[in-house]
């Protein structure tokens, strides 16, 4: 972690709670917690719950994000949502290229361009999400896989974009099943995404970028990975769905 950087804890809640789960849990988080001056909280409810989580947020620090959009402002896109009528409803993140998103629903990276340029064109800003699977690991292909996720995500941005668009560094084979990048594995990749950010841009840019890591995010293991110079946060699926631990993620380092 960088103090010039101010930390991130995303909560990606996926397929998991109603609004009236959601209102228990706002409520509940926020007492726990309180203002979040040093670092930011943002929760990524089903679209379903997202006015409502908007309506409990009271906690400086707190912000709503959505999980997925399209990239277009309107049309005939049945089961889709704009990324304006999210803004409207009152988030300020997008998340964009989820692994879920990629591997199950067949997101390519020119969709994920689209839908980052777009978010960024309604006034909000993408979270992207990149990482390799585990037999591009094995292969030693991980730069080479996240290098050109990266690049295709941020081309077309200008520097003014770039500088605040958050990614999310999310191994896949380590996402809900236990195993986790060791804080030393997740540092030497994201070190490789803000270099080569600054190659596509300037170093300036690149240190402003944050960049946060998932893949089975838990208590025990937070503190150590937030201890890495390059990991700026954390995107957090599972063990973001109960207040205890979710408080104890946000309170990292504490």
């Amino acid at each position: 972690m960088n103090p010039s950087r101010k930390p991130l804890v995303a909560a990606n809640w996926k397929m998991h709670k109603t609004p009236g789960d959601t209102v228990s849990f706002m409520d509940s988080i926020q007492k726990e917690t309180g203002p979040c001056e040093d670092r930011e909280v943002v929760i990524a409810p089903p679209f379903t719950a997202l006015a409502a989580a908007k309506q409990v947020l009271k906690q400086r620090g707190y912000k709503i994000s959505a999980q997925n959009c399209h990239w277009e402002e309107k049309g005939a896109f049945t089961g889709e949502i704009a990324p304006v009528m999210l803004r409207d409803i009152g988030c300020e993140y997008v998340l964009v290229g989820h692994s879920e998103r990629r591997h199950i629903f067949g997101e390519t990276d020119e969709m994920i361009r689209k839908k980052a340029a777009s978010v960024f064109k309604a006034g909000m800003v993408p979270i992207v999400c990149v990482g390799e699977v585990l037999d591009e690991r094995e292969a030693g292909k991980t730069f080479d896989v996240v290098g050109a996720q990266v690049s295709e995500a941020l081309n077309g941005l200008s520097a003014t974009q770039a500088e605040k668009i958050v990614i999310a560094y999310e191994p896949v084979w380590a996402i809900g099943t236990g195993r986790t990048a060791t804080p030393q594995q997740a540092q030497e990749v994201h070190a490789f995404i803000r270099e080569r950010i600054g190659a596509i841009y300037d170093k300036e840019v690149a240190n402003r970028v944050r960049i946060l890591y998932g893949g089975s995010v838990k208590p025990d293991n937070v503190d150590a990975l937030m201890s890495e110079p390059d990991i700026d946060g954390t995107l957090v699926g599972g063990a973001s769905l109960e207040v205890s631990s979710f408080k104890r993620l946000i309170q990292f380092l504490k």
